[in-house]
């Protein structure tokens, strides 16, 4: 099974961690989003990965190749005009009776994805909202998709398209592409895949819908901590090897090449390879690699690559390679 994964997004409102990571790269739990995502797709079956990267892409490549045993493809998207024109840039990449999954690289969803492929039929996760209006929905009819809209003003539904589709038609998939971006045809300023796809359900297209179950979303740093809090909740933990002067309350992710001294760590929290934590006591944050945190009470935070912070404060978000330090401790 082939997956693309449009992985271009700049995350603006995730800055300033997203001023030296793509946004595809930002830790949560352990490991980047992307890792998440990649994770739950190889039990499906999935042994190569189609990237279309932008912003920092290399970054994303060397990860995904230093990390997984799959085949790569890599399609760069100079100009951002949507998802639609993001996915038609790979039709070289997948034949025309080739199936493939397409999921959004900035969002973790759990779905039974092998249930999916087992159908046969082209298929679209979904989710009820109480906000549809600020999604892509779907309209149903006998249990097929007979509608499509992106962000409407009066939705038909609740139901949410939450990027992960199963593309049984890649030909007609890619041709209804094409014909969007032919005709100029934008919604919001750009090709909507939700527009490609309903022109596949107009050319006789058989379109399903499947539960996600969940659906955690990784966009600003208030998302993406309580998307820690659930990976953890979910998850568990990396047991710690305990230690008079280190105290952990569950859950938490501790990487192995941690070092953390005279502290008290949790719950929710998410501290990542090379960190160094003394005399702290942290909840709720999310310490990434190489970060160095000591003499301080920190919750609901976010520590960047190689950034230091020293001193007495209780909320953060500082971005990699930084330095906070006070004298009053």
């Amino acid at each position: 099974m082939k997956a693309i994964l449009p992985v271009a997004g700049v995350g603006s409102r995730l800055r300033p961690h997203t001023h030296t990571v793509p946004k595809a790269l930002v830790h949560v739990a352990g490991k980047p989003i992307l890792g998440h995502i990649l994770d739950s797709l190889q039990p499906a079956g999935v042994d190569e990965v189609v990237l279309v990267v932008g912003y920092l892409g290399e970054q994303i490549v060397d990860y995904v190749q230093n990390t997984y045993d799959l085949k790569v493809q890599v399609i760069n998207q100079e100009e951002r005009l949507g998802l639609g024109h993001a996915i038609f840039l790979t039709k070289d990449c997948v034949d025309d009776e080739e199936p493939v999954l397409i999921v959004l690289g900035d969002t973790i969803v759990r779905a039974d994805l092998n249930g999916v492929l087992q159908r046969g039929i082209t298929a679209i996760g979904v989710r009820e909202v109480d906000n549809p209006s600020s999604f892509g929905v779907v309209q149903l009819e006998g249990g097929q998709i007979v509608k499509l809209v992106e962000k409407p003003k009066e939705p038909p539904t609740n139901l949410a398209v939450v990027g992960v589709y199963y593309i049984r038609n890649s030909g007609l998939l890619f041709r209804s592409l094409e014909t969007i971006i032919e005709q100029d045809l934008r919604t919001g300023g750009e090709f909507q895949l939700t527009d490609g796809l309903q022109l596949m359900i107009d050319a006789g297209e058989p379109m399903e819908v499947f539960n996600v179950e969940d659906w955690l979303d990784c966009g600003t740093p208030e998302t993406l901590l309580a998307t820690n809090r659930h990976l953890l909740a979910a998850d568990g933990y990396v047991p710690f090897e305990d230690r008079s002067d280190v105290i952990v309350i569950p859950p938490v992710y501790i990487a192995p090449t941690a070092i953390l001294e005279n502290c008290l760590i949790g719950p929710y929290v998410s501290i990542a390879s090379g960190a160094q934590i003394s005399n702290a006591l942290i909840r709720d944050s999310i310490i990434n690699e190489d970060a160095y945190v000591s003499d301080l009470l920190l919750e609901h935070s976010l520590v960047g690559h190689k950034a230091v912070v020293q001193g007495r404060f209780s909320r953060l978000n500082i971005g990699d390679s930084s330095q906070i330090i006070t004298g009053e401790l």
